[in-house]
Order: structure tokens, then C-alpha cells, then sequence
């Protein structure tokens, strides 16, 4: 289970805190929108036309959390932060924004360091 936040959000959170917020505090930025990753992983098949037979379960990392969740109340109180996107519309302009800019991650993707990582984080995970 995750709290979902939208990256523009997030940003404007660092942004408040940076500028208004007091020295050595901390200010916890949460979407208010607790949301399993598997049914994140069936909206964006969804979202992307994709197939849903491309989900392949993995054993857990171990020590793996259960639940992400913060309390976004001292930001809000304090710098007067509020989330601009609700999960849904947030995730739909994420998968289009990839849509539209598919020069600049389908580089990445090729890159030797990408491959690299890809292949240390996930190979022994997904070999059947």
C-alpha cells in the first residue's frame, strides 16, 4: 500500500519548504490516496492499452514494508501546502506526458548504464 503523489505536487512542496519553511524541520508531502502497486500496475495497463498478461508476479524483497503512508498536516498548517492532483487525473497526464516524450526515456532505456542497472536490480526475478 502507497500514498500517491503526483510529481508536480511534490515539487511544490520542496518549493514551499525551501522558501518558508523552517531550518531543519522536516515537512512529509503525501497524496492522501492509499493505493496497492498492483492495482497502480492495472491502471496503467489500463491507461496504456497494454496487456494485462505482461504482469508476471516476483518473490519480495526481504524486509519489504507493507505500507507507505505520511501525515502531510504539518505542510499544510505550516506552509499552507495542498496537493494539485487527485490520483486518477494525476496518473492519466503522467502516462500521456511519457506518451509524448518517448525521445527522452526511450534513450535512457537504451543507454549501457540502464541496461546495466535493469539487469542487476531485476534479471534473477524474472527469468521464468
Amino acid at each position: 500500500m502507497r500514498d500517491w503523489l503526483h510529481v508536480e505536487d511534490h515539487c511544490a512542496g520542496i518549493d514551499l519548504a525551501l522558501r518558508h519553511g523552517r531550518a531543519g524541520e522536516a515537512y512529509n508531502l503525501g497524496g492522501g490516496e492509499e493505493v496497492e502497486n498492483l492495482e497502480i500496475t492495472r491502471r496503467v495497463l489500463e491507461l496504456t492499452g497494454a496487456d494485462a498478461a505482461l504482469v508476471r508476479p516476483v518473490a519480495d524483497r526481504p524486509g519489504h514494508d507493507r505500507r507507505y503512508s505520511v501525515d502531510s498536516t504539518k505542510a499544510q498548517a505550516e506552509l499552507g501546502w495542498l496537493r494539485a492532483w487527485r490520483l486518477e487525473t494525476g496518473l492519466a497526464a503522467t502516462v500521456e506526458w511519457y506518451r509524448d516524450n518517448r525521445g527522452w526515456w526511450e534513450q535512457i532505456k537504451r543507454s549501457s548504464g540502464y541496461r546495466a542497472y535493469y539487469k542487476r536490480q531485476y534479471a534473477s526475478r524474472l527469468r521464468d
